[in-house]
């Protein structure tokens, strides 16, 4: 699978709630060192530098965005909260957060860690309280369990992004009807 990060969810907390891909099948880890965790802060947007993280870091962001994948279904099926995770994502929240200072040439945002982490909880905390809730969908995808917001007209998107799993899907769909079309073809002719 593609150690690329992906950021099509329409906000950082759902995007960190998808550093699990294919929960349902494979269960592909996007965090697996310090590094990557770094890494997914900056290229989110989140940070524009970070000063590096430990396995504690990676352990407590994990444990986060496992409480923010239930916080979300839970909201996106109309379920009630989990205790635990709620506790687990609002204590990060209460953390001081990433603080954007500006400079001579524009924002600049250096955190820790903890910060950073506090920063993606408060998005989560915003996003599940707010005018977006209501339009949190699951891709279309079977393998894909990344949820987004449907901004669409008339909320008609089935995928969380055309590139990562609209086209694969599309294409799939393409072949399956031609191969049925040519089955049917064949069996006109006997």
């Amino acid at each position: 699978m593609n150690l690329e990060h992906v950021f099509v969810c329409g906000n950082p907390a759902l995007d960190f709630a998808a550093t699990l891909r294919a929960r349902r099948t494979l269960g592909f880890e996007m965090f697996v060192s310090p590094e990557r965790l770094d890494t997914w802060y900056v290229e989110s947007g989140i940070v524009d530098a970070i000063s590096p993280s430990q396995d504690g870091d990676v352990e407590q962001a994990v444990a986060v965005r496992e409480a923010l994948y239930r916080l979300i279904t839970a909201r996106r099926l109309g379920e009630p909260y989990d205790d635990e995770a709620l506790a687990t994502v609002n204590g990060a929240a209460r953390r001081p957060a990433a603080t954007p200072q500006l400079t001579a040439t524009g924002r600049w945002t250096v955190a820790t860690p903890e910060a950073a982490l506090s920063s993606v909880a408060r998005h989560a905390v915003e996003l599940l309280s707010g005018p977006d809730a209501p339009l949190l969908k699951e891709c279309g995808n079977p393998e894909c369990t990344r949820i987004y917001i449907d901004r669409s007209r008339g909320m008609r998107r089935q995928w969380c992004g055309m590139e990562s799993c609209g086209n694969r899907i599309k294409a799939a769909a393409y072949r399956a009807r031609r191969k049925q079309a040519q089955s049917a073809a064949g069996g006109d002719a006997a």
